[in-house]
């Protein structure tokens, strides 16, 4: 074998796990000890040198397939109460580049109907879907699964009275730049910016924006009367607005300024004003409530801004997420694109709010976050109002998720 043949398949096999092992004494041609590598029959085992830098192990394949006996709580979960959600996926997926793959599932629960048994449903999924569980790229199997929730907030079409702060429509010099037609890969991705002169540059951050509001003034919506609510509006991506007359306003996430999010109460933790297990939403609302002169410098600290536009949605209707369906309370979650198909079911093992209550259900992934990055997590939609809220504000919980696809949309 050629000197340079024989170190590579030395590196190789370095990389599959002996790197951590002490270097070995000499031994007899053709042993092998735990850390040497035996490139052939009868050969002198190949060794690092000591304290030599290996690169490390290639990344887990986000996605493995798995048995249905695999799945925690399949066999007892209530599928009829994910069934509106998944033909909304359906109605989401028709005319994407995919929807050729997800049609005949599609097709076939059109014909089941809008209220199908749980036996005719679980037979449905497990003949026309291959599970596959999340992995991270280190090898783990769970990851976090918090929650988000659609806010009611105060506000007015007019800056009068205690309604001062703007809820901001997309801007007219925000550009918005998609790259997938040039870059196939980089389809979940956007660029945003301005045109300065002949050049692009990146937007406006949320603390420049705060100092330019006066400029903005054509693109507001409305006014609302608390600037952490508003905060909490642009996390959780959609919200109603109730006005002085009593009518409603549902708002709904257009765009976003292209900077990238950084949690507040990650914030309050570093410098010391809040512990960890006081950083939830309540605990971030009530330290506002307390400290009103330092509220503006920390929502400074996320330089993400979040634009809305206004919905013609009926008040028994959900939000409209990502995919471009109305999101149904508790089984309707947001994911990280990259590894999660939108609109794909997931099955969720995770718990309830703090508490170890296991909360596993068939799910789908029908919206995105800034905040939810990474193969294993998701944002649980626990619905509308101060209930939801409560629990969207507690749930940090550890989970596993499996991903359901059809014949030919998992990994090759």
């Amino acid at each position: 074998m050629p000197r340079r043949l024989l170190l590579l398949a030395a590196s190789l096999a370095l990389l599959a796990g002996c790197a951590t092992a002490p270097r070995p004494a000499a031994t007899t041609a053709g042993a092998c000890p735990a850390c040497p590598v035996c490139p052939a029959p009868g050969a002198a085992p190949v060794c690092p040198p000591a304290g030599a830098q290996l690169p490390p192990p290639p990344a887990a394949k986000p996605l493995q397939p798995a048995r249905w006996e695999d799945l925690p709580g399949w066999g007892e979960d209530d599928l009829g109460a994910a069934w509106p959600a998944f033909l909304q996926s359906c109605k989401g997926l028709v005319g994407k580049k995919e929807w050729p793959l997800w049609r005949p599932a599609c097709d076939e629960a059109q014909a089941l109907g809008s209220k199908p048994d749980n036996g005719s449903l679980r037979r449905f999924f497990e003949s026309r879907f291959q599970p596959y569980l999340l992995t991270n790229p280190e090898g783990t199997v769970e990851g976090m699964i918090t929650g988000y929730y659609e806010p009611l907030l105060k506000g007015s079409r007019k800056p009068t009275g205690p309604g001062r702060y703007a809820v901001l429509g997309v801007p007219d010099d925000l550009l918005t730049i998609d790259l997938s037609e040039l870059y196939p890969d980089l389809k979940n991705y956007r660029l945003r910016g301005r045109l300065l002169g002949n050049k692009v540059v990146p937007y406006w951050s949320r603390a420049e924006l705060m100092a330019r509001e006066d400029s903005l003034k054509a693109r507001t919506l409305l006014w609302v009367d608390d600037p952490i609510e508003l905060f909490f509006l642009q996390i959780q991506g959609s919200g109603r607005v109730r006005l002085p007359d009593g009518s409603i306003v549902r708002l709904g996430y257009a765009d976003q300024n292209g900077h990238p999010y950084q949690s507040i109460g990650r914030v309050l933790i570093e410098r010391g004003e809040l512990k960890p297990e006081q950083a939830s939403m309540q605990g971030i609302q009530a330290w506002a409530r307390a400290n009103p002169a330092k509220v503006n410098d920390l929502l400074n600290a996320n330089p993400s801004y979040v634009f809305f536009r206004e919905l013609d949605l009926p008040a028994s209707e959900g939000p409209i997420g990502a995919l471009g369906v109305p999101l149904t309370p508790e089984r309707s979650i947001a994911i990280d694109p990259r590894s999660t198909p939108l609109g794909a079911p997931v099955f969720l093992a995770a718990s309830h709010p703090n508490s170890s209550k296991p909360l596993r259900r068939l799910v789908l992934a029908q919206d995105t976050g800034g905040a939810i990055k990474g193969v294993v997590r998701a944002d649980y939609f626990w619905g509308y109002g101060a209930e939801a809220g409560a629990l969207a504000g507690r749930m940090k919980q550890t989970g596993q998720m499996w991903v359901l696809l059809p014949p030919g949309l998992g990994p090759r």
